[in-house]
């Protein structure tokens, strides 16, 4: 039986898959900005790492570790040059892991870069398990439009073509993210090939699900001796370079990164955090969750995580009713709308929210985490005024004068259209 995508296919149709969707409700801050964007794919390799899949769990622990030299591949997506030209496709594989895909947004491949007078904070993004580096282009795109420059990494093991044991993820993700930093360090500097153009001292952090545990490790986030243990996890105690209290975990945090935002962190479901590992977390966290994420989970999930990050500024956004998927996966590819026998469900659904349009919620999404980051890494004391809400999105009122400003009992959220704030909660919570 042929699938809508391959019927349009020999029809000679060409798909979209746009991901730059601004839906009319959108509020304000998810617009793009004004700068064209580039985007390129660099290769990075992190030599002489532990190599997971190799050691055997089963088997008595080995006296050296097997060592080997792991790739990375990193989607850079950046400010462009006036009058740059390039194609606005990006090819990507479906969650399927065999089916290729052409995507669609304004991010032209290998156009020049912007000639920058103040170079532009960088972005990291480190996508779930399984996962691609394409994953939150939407999001990637959006920022680079408004003065940001954004690497987002292919963490090898968790692809969804190079999907392999669990506790490669579990150890390697924040070490992946910190690499890809350093590397970025050097393409910054003098000499280098985007010299000048961003500032790798001035770094936010994006991850989803599993790259949202991660973030939480690289912000200073140390995970529970229990999870060291877990048979399922790290082999031979591999993880527990990143246990609380441990000399290397204590050493890991880069001071460059001065914020994170993880979208449905994965890790306290299954006793990867507790208090005491979570006060490490030392740079102000924005946390993005469904009240009905089935993987994470919320109650003891994601809002437990945010309840216990104790030592800096945090706050937590809710997309109520939401799943898993709220606000990180760009929209369903039109070839991703099949039932997957080796996979057991409906690709689509790796995309897809039950209840929540995905535009929608990644419209939501990208305003937030630009208020978020301009406001920590640009210095821009207006974008916070974007996160002064009444905590229910339901209770805002709506109160204008004829002139269009508002009256005293207004306290809708600012940037939302009248009528458009529903279904959110957004909480915040000071240093204890």
């Amino acid at each position: 039986m042929l699938l809508p995508a391959a019927l349009m296919a020999a029809a000679g149709g060409a798909i979209a898959n746009p991901i730059d969707t601004q839906l009319p409700s959108a509020p304000a801050l998810s617009a793009y900005g004004e700068l064209p964007v580039g985007v390129r794919q660099l290769d990075m390799v992190n030599p002489n790492q532990i190599d997971i899949l190799a050691v055997d769990p089963a088997a008595d622990m080995p006296a050296e570790m097997p060592r080997y030299d792991r790739p990375l591949t990193v989607e850079m997506w950046y400010p462009a040059a006036e009058g740059a030209t390039g194609s606005t496709e990006l090819k990507a594989y479906l969650r399927d892991g065999t089916t290729e895909v052409k995507l669609t947004g304004r991010a032209m491949r290998d156009a020049a870069p912007a000639a920058a007078d103040t170079p532009y904070p960088l972005v990291l993004i480190s996508h779930g398990y399984p996962g691609n580096r394409f994953l939150l282009s939407h999001l990637a795109e959006n920022l680079a439009s408004k003065g940001y420059v954004v690497a987002s990494i292919d963490h090898t093991d968790s692809t969804y073509r190079t999907q392999a044991a669990f506790g490669s993820t579990l150890v390697n993700r924040s070490l992946d993210q910190l690499f890809v930093l350093e590397e970025m360090v050097g393409k910054a500097a003098e000499g280098g090939e985007f010299a000048g153009l961003y500032d790798a001292d001035n770094t936010g952090l994006i991850g989803y699900s599993m790259g949202g545990y991660g973030a939480i490790i690289t912000a200073g986030g140390g995970v529970t001796e229990a999870s060291v243990g877990y048979s399922w996890g790290g082999p031979h105690g591999t993880l527990g370079i990143h246990q609380a209290g441990s000399d290397t975990h204590n050493a890991l945090p880069d001071p460059r990164i001065k914020t994170a935002v993880a979208f449905g962190p994965w890790g306290m479901n299954t006793g990867f955090w507790d208090a005491a590992g979570l006060a490490g977390v030392n740079i102000p966290m924005l946390f993005i969750a469904g009240s009905q994420d089935d993987v994470s989970l919320y109650e003891k999930g994601v809002r437990a995580i945010w309840e216990n990050v104790s030592s800096v500024e945090t706050a937590l956004l809710t997309y109520t009713n939401g799943g898993h998927n709220s606000g990180a996966p760009m929209p369903a590819p039109t070839e991703s709308f099949y039932f997957n026998e080796d996979k057991g469900f409906d690709i689509s659904e790796h995309y897809t929210d039950p209840v929540w349009n995905t535009a929608r919620m990644n419209n939501i999404a990208q305003h937030f985490v630009t208020a978020w980051l301009d406001e920590r890494l640009k210095g821009d004391e207006a974008a916070g005024d974007y996160l002064e809400l009444v905590e229910n999105s339901n209770d805002g009122v709506w109160s204008m004068n004829e002139d269009g400003t508002p009256k005293a009992d207004h306290n809708y959220w600012n940037g939302f259209a009248k009528g458009t704030a529903k279904g959110l909660v957004y909480e915040t919570k000071a240093p204890q």
